[in-house]
């Protein structure tokens, strides 16, 4: 894994920790960018000493998952994804070809799939879109302490929920 720098757009000089890797089309990269992206707050909690939760390791991984397979869907061509740390949380962003801003769909609790970006805006502390000249940056911040995401549904409710069918 790479070691970013102080100093540099998003960095902390608390925890100078980043990664950036380009997945490969198809089913495994989404698979593969989970793992990474494990293995990634592994080390920051290993070799940084950096405070990070059961629940934040989890959300990440979804989060992850989420971003990766939209990006895989929606934008044909090469793809990044880059992990940071960034002061208490970690920053997972998606580099795609498209240059559509990704849109959540209404509330349905009927409609089978389609609620990814949903449950990334649920569980995240913050996220934002950047257009690029040559596609976008799709970036959700997740907390490493694991408490719910602030202004939003606490990430429990989203978990205790069934998508795609009747609410118990």
């Amino acid at each position: 894994m790479e070691s970013a720098g102080s100093g540099g757009e998003g960095s902390s000089a608390a925890h100078p920790m980043a990664f950036a890797v380009p997945l490969n089309d198809g089913d495994s990269s989404i698979a593969e960018a989970r793992h990474l992206a494990l293995d990634f707050l592994t080390r920051a909690r290993t070799d940084l000493d950096v405070t990070v939760s059961a629940r934040a390791m989890d959300l990440t991984q979804l989060v992850v998952s989420e971003l990766v397979t939209n990006a895989r869907k929606y934008a044909p061509g090469p793809m990044v994804m880059e992990l940071r740390i960034v002061d208490s949380s970690v920053a997972v962003t998606v580099h795609d070809s498209a240059r559509a801003r990704p849109v959540a769909r209404p509330e349905d609790p009927h409609r089978i799939g389609g609620h990814g970006l949903e449950i990334v805006k649920a569980v995240a502390q913050n996220f934002h879109v950047h257009l690029e000249p040559a596609g976008k940056r799709v970036t959700a911040h997740i907390p490493l302490a694991g408490e719910p995401a602030a202004g939003g549904r606490a990430a429990s409710s989203v978990h205790s929920r069934r998508v795609g069918g009747p609410q118990e």
